[in-house]
């Protein structure tokens, strides 16, 4: 491939504005080159950040002009996913998916059979494996300064007590919304990148809210093969938000209060560039035995910057050089497998054996 890999971004809504349009932009290599929205007032906000991008009213339009394209970026709703991938690939276009790439382990397997069998990149956006405290996190049980991690809990807490509304809060199970597969995405990631594959799966799902379809206050917990035993907290009710990790391990524990500054930085209209992803120290988190750090306990680390930039850029040089893509459908699945685990347990009130 010679000059910029050009993309077509699928949707333009929360994902597609917020993160895809920006990372793309910033990565050198790539050029937002089409967005797909029929909506008057999406195409403006579009047109004002790019003034050079093309639209298209549909996917189909897309799919037309393949040969014009380099890469697909589907950011719409998740019962989308598969049927536009789909089409894609049967396009002979490369694609990434925004999590969940599927309903089910299934689908995505399916989907990475597809690509395989055509020779094309397909890749699921799972930007939290970027997250400046899962890179400290990552960082800190490979120097060893945790021994042997026990345990794993991570906590992805929001205080929304009135419903927003729009899919993601929908009991259509079409739909796939709820926190279950929305933020459950990201943490059983990351668990399953960190501990490895998973044994035993136990969750527990409840709708808190008045009015809500859709699980709004889940738990899930994992026995990983190697013996760690992740619980994995979402949470659109948490009236007190507990830290984002707290790491036991046989030498020392770590903990993390606060979110990746990038999300924040992107809504608020930040691009990437000097400085992107840093936090101040007053965010580090603590490594320590036997203290606790909100009482002053524990030594604290400095966080690495966090990195989503990092990702659009393993996918053009995937496209370009042939290197493995970041994040594999088949990755994508393994968490599925999880999920769907979860869903069946917190419905039963019982442990499932993977």
């Amino acid at each position: 491939m010679t000059g910029p890999l050009r993309v077509g971004l699928v949707g333009y809504g929360l994902a597609g504005s917020v993160f895809h349009a920006p990372l793309i932009a910033a990565t050198e290599g790539l050029v937002l080159d089409t967005v797909v929205t029929s909506a008057p007032e999406r195409r403006q906000q579009a047109r004002t950040a790019y003034p050079d991008v093309r639209f298209a009213a549909s996917p189909d339009e897309l799919w037309a002009r393949a040969g014009e394209l380099d890469l697909i970026v589907i950011a719409s709703p998740n019962k989308t996913h598969v049927p536009l991938a789909t089409a894609a690939l049967e396009a002979g276009l490369p694609v990434v998916v925004d999590k969940p790439v599927a309903g089910t382990a299934a689908e995505a397997r399916g989907l990475a059979d597809l690509a395989e069998q055509r020779g094309l990149l397909l890749s699921v956006f799972q930007n939290r494996r970027w997250d400046n405290d899962f890179l400290t996190l990552r960082a800190l049980i490979e120097r060893g300064e945790l021994g042997d991690v026990q345990r794993f809990e991570s906590r992805f807490e929001r205080w929304r007590p009135q419903l927003k509304g729009g899919w993601r809060e929908s009991g259509d199970p079409e739909e796939f919304g709820g926190l279950l597969y929305d933020l459950g995405s990201h943490v059983v990631d990351q668990a399953l990148v960190l501990f490895g594959p998973a044994t035993r799966v136990y969750a527990e799902a409840d709708v808190r809210r008045e009015g809500a379809e859709a699980d709004d206050d889940t738990f899930i917990a994992i026995t990983h093969a190697g013996g760690v035993r992740s619980h994995l907290y979402v949470s659109a009710t948490a009236a007190q938000l507990g830290p984002r990790f707290r790491v036991l391990g046989s030498r020392a524990g770590y903990v993390k209060y606060g979110l990746d500054p990038q999300e924040a930085a992107l809504r608020e209209g930040a691009r990437p560039g000097p400085g992107w992803g840093a936090e101040p120290d007053t965010s580090w988190g603590a490594l320590g035995a036997g203290e606790s750090p909100p009482t002053g306990g524990g030594t604290p680390v400095p966080s690495l910057p966090g990195d989503y930039p990092a990702y659009y850029a393993a996918v053009a040089a995937a496209l370009r050089d042939g290197t493995p893509p970041p994040v594999t459908a088949r990755e994508a699945a393994a968490a599925l497998d999880v999920l769907e685990a979860a869903r069946r347990s917190a419905r039963d009130g019982v442990a499932v054996t993977l």
